[in-house]
């Protein structure tokens, strides 16, 4: 039996046994969702195809005024929680604002419920491939060295598009590996500067390590007198680089020369003016444009000097971020592509609230980065689209961040392209954006910490697996909109949940049965690039040879375990 074919029986049981709707249709060739998608489009389905004809023929007559599908910019940044962007009462009480990304707002939706993963990583990785992190192995957050990337079968946003005559873009910061096949110029993109990191190695300067930003002792040469006890000074990882930089099919180059920090704190002003430099280029050459533009808004130095009252290192790099969001909105106008431009701002997790920075709170939700708990994992998020997307909405409709994949896919006439071979947990929110509020096509959400699913939210309600203990009934469900903060479990009140969250969660493991998930696909770091320093080139191959180890130390690479939980000290938990 192919396994397109079990997976089509799957579904059926799925819908007809326990949910006792009949038979799913089998459908050739198309995109294969989680399975509780296909129990909304047994409902709904209907419905939804004739809306879809409607929304074709109002992006046709788009197409048709505008010369091609419209262009998307995806600007994602780090750890900020709903309400801190475009809620200006929240702002007057935390001593800060965003005036240009309130208008912004303003000007079109604002997401109650965008969710996404609960670290950098996962989120990034999923909104590039419309996968949960789980599937495809990156759910670990990476920093030097990681030993480990997105794979090269993995299909990114940036190769759907491609194939329908997108130009594409990369800036900032990726996050996403540093082995070749994470490169971005490998996964689809005409053109990247970004980097293979978080914003930690701006730590790693010997500056800073005197300063104590990092252990004093724990990286540089030259900090700390000589230790006689230190016999292995390799041991370090001093072949971390700022940023790579590259074109499609074209050499990789380091850009900026560590531990150089004015080279690092000059990137997201060089992003901006190569995303400029490319939408000049893409409108010349009349071509649809995809750009993501991910700045690093900081490094974990902060600022010197201060802008907001409120000095967290967050607040100001997004009140400085402020100033460039006005700017490249009055820029789309000049161009002339205000009207067929979408632009997404939002954040890839929740507040960095465990042994962060100063200035990164809990706003609505309780709990931030790492955590499970709604504060982890909903977002700041908005999206403008002049003409096309109704101003002033607020929609409280879910929407996880792995839609964006097939959202965009949809708006670029690429949805052909989405590989059928796999599982893609992002849904088509085309309706959503372009119909307003209650036309999502999701009221669900699979929350994994890890590899470990650790909670499942369906419409108001979620349940908490990680905490839940085997084979007995706990207080292990909550009511969102009685409860957003998540402090008043239940557990006689909600148990007419209990036996449907539990087929939920049966009905998505069968479908991860039918679709395995993948392990990490790992290497050694920073492979040909052109012009690798030194400390790179090393940092790119084994320390020793095999033949004088007992053990082979790519074998070992191998074996690093996949939910080794760097940020378990940033959360992972309630």
């Amino acid at each position: 039996m192919s396994r397109h074919k079990f997976l089509n029986i799957v579904v059926a049981l799925s819908l007809s046994v326990l949910f006792c709707c009949g038979p799913a249709k089998a459908k050739s060739k198309a995109i294969i969702h989680d399975a509780e998608y296909y129990v909304l489009e047994a409902q709904h389905g209907e419905k939804w195809a004739t809306e879809d004809e409607e929304l074709d023929k109002k992006l046709a007559e788009l197409k048709e005024k505008h010369g091609t599908p419209p262009n998307i910019i995806h600007i994602m940044w780090d750890d900020t929680a709903v309400g801190e962007i475009g809620v200006p009462q929240i702002q007057k009480t935390r001593g800060w604002e965003t005036p240009n990304m309130n208008k912004f707002s303003a000007e079109g939706i604002y997401f109650a419920r965008m969710y996404t993963e609960p670290s950098c990583t996962p989120s990034r990785a999923a909104v590039m491939t419309g996968r949960h992190a789980v599937r495809n192995g990156m759910y670990n957050v990476g920093f030097p060295y990681e030993y480990g990337g997105l794979a090269t079968d993995e299909v990114t946003m940036a190769e759907v598009l491609g194939q329908a005559g997108y130009a594409t873009a990369f800036y900032g910061k990726s996050h996403l590996g540093d082995v070749e096949s994470s490169y971005m110029t490998k996964q689809g993109f005409d053109e990247a500067l970004w980097t293979p990191y978080n914003q930690v190695p701006s730590m790693y300067t010997p500056d800073l390590e005197r300063a104590g930003a990092i252990r004093p002792g724990s990286l540089n040469d030259g900090v700390i007198p000589e230790d006689p006890y230190d016999i292995d000074k390799g041991w370090r990882p001093k072949g971390y680089i700022w940023a790579l930089e590259g074109v499609k099919d074209g050499p990789v180059k380091e850009w900026g020369t560590p531990p150089n920090l004015e080279d690092y704190i000059a990137m997201d002003g060089e992003s901006q003016k190569r995303l400029s430099a490319f939408m000049k280029k893409s409108i010349d050459a009349k071509k649809p444009f995809y750009a993501a533009y991910w700045p690093q808004m900081t490094p974990f130095t902060g600022f010197p000097e201060k802008i907001t009252a409120s000095a967290g290192m967050l607040q100001e790099a997004i009140a400085r971020f402020d100033i460039y969001v006005g700017e490249l909105m009055e820029e789309l106008k000049t161009l002339g592509i205000e009207e067929n431009t979408l632009v997404i701002l939002m954040a890839d997790n929740g507040p960095m609230i465990h042994n962060g920075p100063p200035g990164m709170v809990e706003t609505l939700h309780r709990g931030g980065k790492g955590d499970f708990l709604e504060g982890g994992v909903r977002v700041t998020a908005h999206a403008r689209w002049p003409g096309v997307i109704e101003p002033g909405q607020i929609v409280g409709d879910i929407i996880h961040e792995t839609d964006l994949f097939t959202t965009f896919a949809s708006l670029g006439g690429a949805t052909k392209y989405i590989p059928t071979d796999r599982i893609i947990d992002g849904v088509d929110q085309t309706a959503l954006f372009l119909k307003g509020d209650t036309h999502s096509r999701r009221d669900y959400v699979f929350i994994y910490t890890g590899d470990e699913l650790a909670a499942t939210v369906k419409g108001r309600y979620k349940r908490d697996w990680r905490n839940a203990v085997p084979g007995l009934s706990g207080a292990e469900f909550y009511d969102l909109y009685n409860d957003p903060r998540e402090v008043y479990p239940m557990m006689l009140q909600l148990f007419p949940t209990k036996p449907m969250f539990s087929i939920m969660k049966t009905r998505h493991l069968m479908m991860k049965s039918a679709y395995p998930d993948k392990g990490q696909n790992r290497d050694f770091p920073f492979k040909n690039i052109e012009n690798a320093r030194p400390e790179s080139v090393e940092a790119s191959k084994p320390r020793f040879d095999a033949e004088k180890l007992p053990f082979d130390p790519r074998e070992a690479i191998m074996q690093v375990p996949e939910w080794d939980n760097l940020d378990r000290n940033w959360g992972a938990g309630n």
